[in-house]
């Protein structure tokens, strides 16, 4: 009989424990939302920010995102470069937490010159509101390089 006590309180205290540990995993799945949450979808349009752009580079950019899945985005993206060289093309991005590994590619005209072909690349970073995207790349009129501040319009 005593054995059989012993049994149903080790049944009971077993029970209990694993109870507290569902109920344990089910909290620390459940965390609250990131800061990011708002951009967790980057389908839209984002555009430039910036109020003073550095006159040595890009400004005027603009990221369509008509495509994501899962953590691939892409789109159609412009930008305005020194020289009055217009940039359009497609943008693709892959996000990492906070980042995005991104490269863009496609073509560029000024007056006077034939269409070229342009590559631009970097590692863009999610902001509470808004992607802080540092770039370097390839033009017909030479390397540009800058950082470009965009906000979902």
């Amino acid at each position: 009989m005593r054995s059989r006590l012993v049994l149903s309180v080790a049944a009971l205290v077993a029970s209990i424990a694993a109870g507290g540990c569902i109920e344990l995993e089910r909290k620390s799945t459940l965390a609250g939302p990131t800061s990011m949450s708002d951009l967790r979808s980057l389908l839209g349009t984002w555009s430039s920010a910036s109020v003073l752009p550095s006159p040595d580079s890009c400004t005027d950019f603009k990221w369509e995102v008509t495509e994501q899945n899962g953590a691939s985005a892409s789109g159609n993206f412009s930008a305005t470069c020194p020289g009055g060289l217009l940039m359009s093309g497609t943008a693709r991005g892959t996000t990492l937490g906070s980042t995005i590994s991104w490269t863009a590619n496609g073509a560029a005209t000024t007056a006077g010159l034939p269409a070229c072909a342009i590559a631009l690349t970097g590692t863009a970073y999610l902001e509470t509101d808004r992607i802080r995207v540092p770039y370097s790349g390839t033009t017909c009129l030479g390397a540009v390089r800058g950082e470009e501040i965009l906000k979902r319009n």
